[in-house]
């Protein structure tokens, strides 16, 4: 038997009805497929989150001034966030990344001075970074999970802090997947219907102001240097046939981004929630990806992928550790 075939009939042959576990068991298919192995493990899992601020935040795009960008990631340093609680929980290794924030940080504190530029530009008057700009991104991303894979780690995730994000995550996914720019953009962290409409006209202004022709031209010109962080992280990531756990919205974005450049990336990545941005679940559609979440969120962080993370280490060890039919003497169908 193939690989696959080991694996289906391992799971099938656990003391349970067929397919009564659900997700778990795809997941658990996924895993060892991506590791090659009928004993997959999860080994020393990581969340890298990388910051940047946005320079179409100038436009009033986000109900929040670009201070609280730096004003978070102090906060992710004194480990008050709703990511360090979680990663906390669940034994992620956490790492803050600053890739682009428009402050500079003090060197004792616990942030991974990475920075291209002090933010991006504002998309609306020029695009967002050089493609020097975005490789340059790109590449914090991929040495930070190299840094990971060398200390053993064989599970990422990548969370994002940027006032404004949605919005270049909206365009993206605008370009990438053929929505409307109405479909693809939401309140982000809490707009208005008034604002949702101002933000929408903004962005199909800037849609319509660049034609970008390759999927690095299209990152360059409409994202931002965290997204662009994240991106190089999921390609480096199955460069190390690591998992890839994928967060929300923004999250998406980016791996929609890193699929356009790479399209074997998405066998690594388990979606781990639905996020409640207005055009999350027109992305996840578009991939064909079964999220193992849905319970309203939309922080952003990573929070999505640490919440999940006790699913993904279930599914590997209902795989490992149940018995099966014949190992318990239960009796299978006829």
């Amino acid at each position: 038997m193939t690989l696959t075939e080991q694996l289906k009939h391992k799971i099938d042959n656990k003391t349970k009805p067929l397919g009564s576990l659900g997700l778990l068991e795809e997941i658990a298919l996924q895993i060892g497929q991506v590791q090659n192995t009928l004993s997959p493990k999860i080994e020393r899992p990581a969340l890298l989150v990388f910051a940047a601020d946005h320079g179409l935040a100038d436009e009033g795009i986000s109900p929040y001034p670009k201070d609280v960008t730096w004003q978070m990631v102090m906060n992710f340093c004194a480990g008050g966030a709703s990511i360090n609680v979680f990663c906390r929980q669940n034994e992620l290794n956490l790492n803050v990344f600053d890739v682009g924030v428009d402050y500079e940080f003090p060197t004792e504190l616990p942030v991974i001075n990475a920075k291209v530029a002090h933010g991006s530009r504002n998309m609306r008057k020029e695009p967002a970074m050089t493609i020097e700009e975005c490789r340059a991104a790109m590449q914090v991303g991929a040495d930070a999970v190299r840094r990971e894979a060398e200390a053993g780690c064989n599970t990422i995730a990548c969370g994002e802090m940027g006032i404004g994000n949605t919005s270049p995550s909206s365009l993206l996914m605008h370009k990438f997947t053929g929505y409307s720019v109405e479909e693809c953009t939401g309140r982000g962290s809490g707009l208005d219907d008034g604002q949702v409409d101002r933000k929408t006209r903004i962005l199909k202004e800037i849609a319509g102001k660049y034609n970008p022709e390759t999927p690095e031209e299209t990152l360059a010109t409409l994202g931002g240097l965290e997204i662009a962080a994240m991106v190089g992280a999921y390609l480096e990531a199955k460069k190390q046939n690591m998992l890839i756990l994928i967060d929300g919205f923004i999250a998406t974005a980016a791996a929609i981004t890193a699929i356009q450049m790479d399209e074997t990336v998405k066998e690594n990545c388990i979606f781990c929630h639905s996020s409640d941005e207005k055009g999350h679940k027109l992305m996840l559609d578009y991939l064909g990806a079964k999220p193992l979440l849905q319970l309203g969120m939309r922080l952003g962080e990573g929070t999505g992928a640490a919440v999940a993370m006790p699913l993904v280490r279930s599914a590997v060890n209902f795989l490992n550790e149940m018995s099966s039919m014949e190992d318990a003497g239960v009796s299978n169908k006829d």
